[in-house]
């Protein structure tokens, strides 16, 4: 027989009569989500009931360009506020369930009678919206997540190498914790930036809070007291611990051609602020 009736919005007339019955046996079958309602509408501003709706009507007409459209709002809207993806997992799997009972129902009160091949031609186009809403939900949840930890990341790291002026032609950049091969790479473009922005004449670099330095960063911060240097402004650094040292004995580099070493950072501050004032 021709199941068209599945596509042609008898269907979604029919869940709408029904509504009220619908929604009902929705929150049956979803417990968990069901007490958490409110809860996901005030935190993130979700109606699941009216989103339930407008996902089985893309559904069952079969629109599946809007599907997908749909999942991609859900999905960066359950990210931007956290939600719990287990909740949504339950929801769409609940809203499967229950759209089924009522297409069962709507070919039993209709009375029609279906072939096997035209039930699995509907349960076929059924299912794969319903799964092409979650797959696309969760790569749209993903991504967004993801997005949202690297420009994070990259905060973080521009605010862990501060530059601080303390005069107008001398600044200070504290280091302190691990210094990897990313965070150098922030260090030298945050150094050679600031340099040109405050126009220094002296960058004192402290290293007394770093806890690890990589062979490979060793060498390239080698490269950036060059680098800074050659833009006219002097590097000193401060704060050198003795394991550190010990390993640029051991790798042949030394830091001296390209900046001047003092013990301590109040000894260079001294040093450097008593200079400018004579």
């Amino acid at each position: 027989m021709n199941v068209k009736f599945i596509s042609n919005g008898e269907v979604t007339d029919f869940l709408r009569e029904h509504r009220v019955e619908f929604e009902a046996t929705l929150l049956s079958e979803a417990v968990n989500v069901a007490s958490k309602i409110n809860d996901i509408l005030q935190k993130g501003n979700i109606d699941l009931l009216k989103n339930a709706q407008t996902l089985i009507q893309r559904v069952v007409e079969q629109k599946e360009s809007e599907v997908i459209a749909f999942a991609e709002q859900e999905g960066v809207a359950w990210a931007k506020h956290s939600l719990t993806l287990s909740f949504k997992l339950e929801w769409v799997q609940a809203i499967r369930r229950t759209l089924w009972k009522f297409i069962h129902r709507y070919i039993e009160e209709k009375g029609l009678s279906l072939a096997q091949e035209d039930f699995f031609e509907i349960e076929k186009k059924v299912n794969n919206n319903i799964d092409d809403f979650l797959n696309t939900f969760f790569l749209t949840y993903s991504h967004y997540k993801d997005e949202l930890i690297k420009s994070q990341k990259k905060l973080v790291e521009h605010l862990s190498v501060p530059i601080i002026p303390v005069s107008p032609t001398v600044a200070v950049l504290p280091l302190i914790g691990n210094v990897d091969d990313y965070r150098i790479r922030i260090i030298e473009e945050k150094s050679l930036m600031g340099i040109s922005k405050l126009m220094l004449q002296t960058l004192v670099i402290d290293l007394s809070g770093v806890t690890n330095m990589e062979q490979c960063v060793i060498t390239k911060f080698e490269d950036i007291l060059s680098g800074v240097s050659m833009m006219g402004c002097k590097p000193v650094l401060t704060g050198l611990r003795a394991d550190l040292v010990r390993q640029m004995i051991k790798m042949g580099v030394t830091f001296h051609q390209y900046a001047e070493t003092h013990g301590t950072l109040q000894q260079t501050l001294k040093k450097y602020l008593s200079l400018q004032e004579v």
